[in-house]
């Protein structure tokens, strides 16, 4: 096991040399093996590791200038609206959402002036699925640099540099800690300048993780394949269940035939996700806080990614700070719930499920 270098600074053996370490905040011997680690679960040359995912994306929007804009997903998690929209927009960056599920249409937002296409996928919490490879070849083919948030599907799912983007960013709290313990961010990369002027952030700014955090990562990263696949067997399940049930309206889930972008996320991803969104046929909070007061083995609780199962209300928790009305033109409505799938047995998932449900009048 990697040791916890517990430390925040090294002896130098004279004033400017040292041993590839000199203080904390700008190297440890942790923090360096898991950035390996993490470069290569990516297919990356580079790895820089932050203290939380909000600020690995914060360093990533520090490489632009006031004036340049940024398009990000329509459907994208609050925490990296607000972070864009009440941050960032102040010092002069100027970010703006569309759909890019059509690439075309995606084409026609693009302007002079933007430098960055913040793209997730699966979304959300709608779980659209975009096109990887076929946005970074329009962004190439106009000098644009694209940046993959990808959270939602780990790199056990999908490996976004190899479709050609330029950056993958994860919320390695999520999937690749596991178990709900940890708060850690990571951006990968295959270019040297970006990763150069990351580190470079990374040190001037500070956001860096505990040798502690690094650890926890670093071991839960040793069942991430075991943790993922048992998590999306178990959400194939769920989706099914829920689709034939009388209180639920629609189910959004990449696994489903139904689903709009099946197909490609069949292309794109190994397998589906963990993740499955559903709203009820009664579209109102008080019927939406009914299954999710009653839920006993989904734990109600924000994040997702860690082996227990949770259950959470986008609209008045991880999506509060996007106004109602633009969170309705994606379908995100007061009834959505979402589900973070995880890897108990099935049978105890989709029962408690349908007790909840079965209490709505």
């Amino acid at each position: 096991m990697t040791p916890i270098y517990q430390t925040s600074t090294y002896v130098q053996e004279a004033p400017g040399k040292h041993q590839g370490f000199e203080y904390a905040r700008s190297q440890n011997p942790t923090r360096a093996v898991l950035e390996e680690n993490l470069a290569a679960l990516e297919n990356g040359q580079h790895a820089i590791s932050f203290a939380s995912g909000l600020a690995a994306m914060d360093t990533v929007l520090r490489l632009f200038e006031p004036g340049d804009e940024i398009l990000g997903t329509n459907d994208l998690y609050g925490g990296s609206y607000r972070l864009l929209t009440k941050v960032h927009e102040r010092y002069g960056i100027k970010p703006k959402f569309v759909p890019m599920t059509a690439v075309d249409e995606l084409e026609a937002h693009i302007t002079p002036q933007t430098k960055l296409l913040w793209i997730e996928t699966p979304t959300n919490p709608m779980l659209t699925v975009v096109d990887i490879k076929a946005i970074c070849e329009l962004a190439k083919s106009k000098g644009i640099l694209t940046c993959v948030d990808n959270t939602f599907a780990s790199p056990f799912l999908q490996n976004p540099l190899d479709m050609g983007a330029d950056m993958v960013l994860h919320s390695a709290t999520k999937y690749l800690g596991g178990h709900s313990d940890l708060i850690h961010g990571a951006v990968m990369t295959n270019h040297k300048d970006i990763a150069e002027r990351l580190r470079f952030l990374q040190n001037a700014v500070g956001a860096v993780p505990g040798p502690q955090d690094c650890f926890l990562l670093l071991r839960g990263i040793k069942t991430l394949h075991l943790r993922v696949e048992r998590s999306c067997q178990n959400a194939v399940r769920i989706a099914q269940f829920l689709k034939d049930h009388p209180k639920v309206n629609n189910v959004y889930y990449p696994g489903l035939v139904e689903h709009p972008q099946h197909d490609l996320a069949k292309r794109q991803m190994r397998y589906f996700g963990g993740m499955v969104s559903f709203d009820l046929h009664t579209d109102t909070l008080a019927y939406a806080t009914d299954v999710l007061s009653n839920t006993n083995v989904f734990s109600l609780a924000e994040s997702l990614g860690g082996v227990e199962s949770l259950i959470g209300h986008p609209a008045s928790m991880t999506h509060a700070s996007i106004p109602r009305v633009e969170r309705l033109k994606v379908g995100l409505t007061d009834s959505l719930v979402r589900l973070s799938v995880g890897v108990e047995d099935i049978d105890d998932l989709t029962q408690d499920l349908d007790q909840a449900l079965n209490q709505l009048k």
